[in-house]
């Protein structure tokens, strides 16, 4: 049999120089055609054609990569109420509103947002908006640090909850089990669940996460941070 002809690394094309933009973007791109849960280390190497210790010189683990790509996807939020003239729950109301819409296309992403700290440029941006906000409502400062922790919060378990149930199959059976369970509870047994039945579920939509948040900064606005405690 003839020999195999050798071929030339001259004659290979050569692979694009690793950099953090470059890792960040190639996982992107994963995360928009496989969802976030399948972007592994091992699975973004090979997209790279390198190995996944060559990875972690760009990225520490796989958290820090999660963080550098919902800062990507962050770059979607609509911020543009910051600058807007009316009420300023309302406009709260709307940058979350976008920021949720941005995560519930992306269940595992919202999932991943729960535990990462994202410190990028849009992330900075989002917060940074969020607090001109509480300052325009008069939230006192060390208030308005805090309640935008809890607003976005909120806003991710949101978007973590409704998004990954609107995927799985069992949702609508598992919905349906639960009205059951409340509307028909027993008087004598749960006299609360009773009293209350389908109010326990009501509001549709975005409903009742715009109210969550009116009962935030409501809060934010009322109730002093506790004083520190003696070392």
């Amino acid at each position: 049999m003839p020999r195999p002809v050798p071929v030339s690394r001259r004659e290979r094309p050569a692979k694009s120089a690793l950099s953090r933009e470059a890792v960040v973007a190639a996982a992107v791109e994963l995360v928009r055609d496989l969802g976030t849960e399948r972007v592994t280390m091992r699975r973004l190497a090979q997209e790279l054609d390198t190995g996944p210790a060559s990875l972690y010189v760009y990225v520490r683990d796989t958290a820090e990569l999660h963080a550098a790509v919902l800062d990507v996807f962050l770059a979607e939020v609509d911020l543009a109420a910051v600058g807007s003239d009316g009420d300023w729950r309302d406009r709260v109301w709307r940058v979350l509103e976008s920021y949720v819409a941005v995560l519930y296309q992306r269940p595992g992403l919202a999932r991943a947002a729960m535990v990462t700290h994202p410190s990028g440029p849009h992330y900075l941006a989002l917060v940074d908006g969020l607090l001109a906000l509480l300052a325009a409502g008069g939230v006192p400062a060390d208030r308005a640090a805090w309640a935008v922790d809890v607003l976005l919060l909120v806003a991710t378990a949101t978007a973590a909850e409704h998004g990954t149930r609107a995927a799985a199959p069992s949702a609508e059976a598992e919905d349906d089990e639960l009205v059951a369970a409340l509307t028909g509870a027993d008087p004598a047994v749960h006299p609360h669940i009773a009293a209350l039945g389908p109010d326990l579920f009501s509001g549709a939509g975005s409903e009742r996460t715009r109210w969550f948040v009116d009962v935030l900064l409501a809060g934010a606005t009322a109730t002093p941070r506790p004083p520190k405690e003696n070392p």
